[in-house]
């Protein structure tokens, strides 16, 4: 993996967090009731607070994907990120996937979403991110939703073959879906004609680093495009409870290398160039 070394200079890439705690990832859904949330102590303000002094460290603008079940609780740490000046997108109310609402009750979630955290920041929200990257070709009518709910553009597919996500025969970068609505993919890199997960999550913790880093500027590099990269706030937190009525599969996804985020999340800050997605899409980036 030593080709395509340095990436293009002139190329800003979208780092993202998907801003929900470690007892609201869909793995553990079976076993964390959503009836229970408000009993179970938080700890994503300390961590988003920790977020937002690497990206001040970096001088890093991002973009933080909340649910509107966050940023009601902790109003604080939202007004924060926007002081800092990141951009402030949705994720949704409570972190039901989409392919788990209908119509109404997708576009009601989505609406609901949008109006708590407008009226928190005082700013426009433009962007959605469906959790768990779950639309696709089964929901399509969801990008309906999007765009009548007002956001103007979705980060909600990951063209990747997963076996709780994704959609493999996607486009891979920026398009337009709907009359004003743009979808930013997940990054990957195609090769062996597949398509390989490049934008995080848990494959950023569970391979080296170098992988993501090659990946990464040979997207850069060879397809002259921007990412679109993602984390949790919970990923940078080794010390969180341990879920054990999980299944080992989803233990080890959700636990693997969680010393390690912080430092390679810091040398992802330095190796390459990141911005808002809102600056990096719907600002000519794309």
């Amino acid at each position: 993996m030593n080709t395509y070394v340095t990436p293009p200079t002139t190329i800003v890439n979208a780092l993202s967090i998907d801003v929900e705690d470690y007892f609201q990832v869909s793995a553990f859904a079976a076993h964390i009731p959503r009836s229970t949330w408000d009993s179970v102590p938080c700890r994503v303000e300390a961590n988003i607070d920790c977020i937002l002094g690497l990206l001040a460290e970096g001088d890093v603008r991002a973009t933080f994907f909340t649910l509107g079940w966050i940023a009601e609780r902790h109003a604080g740490v939202v007004r924060r990120i926007v002081e800092a000046g990141h951009e402030l997108a949705s994720h949704g109310y409570e972190h039901v996937r989409a392919t788990d609402q209908g119509y109404g009750q997708f576009l009601a979630d989505i609406r609901l979403a949008k109006a708590v955290l407008e009226d928190i920041s005082g700013q426009e929200v433009n962007g959605y991110r469906a959790p768990s990257f779950s639309i696709g070709p089964s929901n399509e009518w969801a990008f309906d939703c999007i765009a009548e709910a007002g956001y103007r553009y979705s980060s909600s597919i990951y063209p990747i073959r997963h076996d709780h996500y994704g959609s493999p025969n996607a486009p891979r970068f920026a398009h337009e879906v709907r009359t004003g609505l743009l979808e930013v993919p997940v990054a990957t890199v195609r090769m062996l004609d597949s398509n390989w997960p490049a934008g995080g999550g848990g494959y950023f913790r569970l391979l080296p680093y170098g992988v993501s880093r090659w990946s990464l500027r040979r997207l850069n590099a060879v397809d002259g495009k921007p990412a679109m990269f993602y984390f949790h706030p919970w990923e940078l937190d080794p010390d969180q409870p341990r879920v054990e009525a999980a299944g080992a599969k989803a233990r080890f996804r959700h636990y693997v290398n969680l010393k390690r985020m912080r430092p390679r999340l810091s040398r992802l800050l330095a190796d390459f160039k990141w911005g808002r997605a809102d600056q990096v899409f719907l600002n000519g980036g794309a």
